[in-house]
């Protein structure tokens, strides 16, 4: 079984496989209600309607999954995007492939950041870490056949080890001890 590297999860880095849903991927920022709140807009590409698909809006409650995690399928929506929003502030992890061929990303989501899967993106059900989660989706509903599994022909491991060494670089270097 071969184990995955945790990446911080970028924009740049994600690129290929959707977008980062946080403030710092707005197009525009913007004072809106009177001055009393700042609009971060345009954060994702919502692609919803093929096939006669209409964008609904849910919740996901994910179960917290054991480190070591092992990687064994990949999923993807052929008829349109989806989005992670998480509801709490837990770190969850993303795993996403070019395709079930290719050895997968694995991404190190942290409090504030979501995503959003491109039509077509391989990815992992959702990996929620220290305890249950609760994440809002924005994805296609309507006719069709919108989910593709596929086993993966050798299995991959996440380790609490690799997501640690990702927690400890989005913390930076330590301080010099006195």
């Amino acid at each position: 079984m071969r184990a995955l590297t945790v990446e911080l999860l970028t924009r740049d880095a994600f690129a290929p496989f959707g977008d980062v849903i946080e403030p710092a991927s707005a197009a525009q920022v913007f004072a809106v209600n009177d001055g009393t709140a700042v609009r971060y807009d345009d954060l994702a590409v919502v692609d919803t309607s093929a096939g006669d698909g209409r964008t609904r809006i849910s919740i996901f409650r994910a179960e917290p999954r054991t480190l070591p995690f092992v990687v064994a399928m990949l999923e993807r929506h052929p008829l349109g995007s989806q989005a992670f929003v998480p509801m709490g502030r837990d770190a969850y992890l993303v795993v996403v492939a070019e395709d079930p061929g290719k050895a997968p990303r694995v991404f190190l989501a942290r409090s504030g950041q979501g995503v959003n899967y491109r039509r077509g993106t391989w990815h992992h059900p959702l990996i929620a870490l220290a305890r249950t989660g609760d994440f809002l989706v924005v994805d296609r509903g309507g006719p069709g056949d919108n989910c593709d599994e596929s086993r993966l022909d050798g299995a991959w491991r996440i380790d609490a080890s690799a997501v640690a060494a990702a927690e400890a670089a989005a913390l930076g270097p330590a301080a010099p001890a006195r």
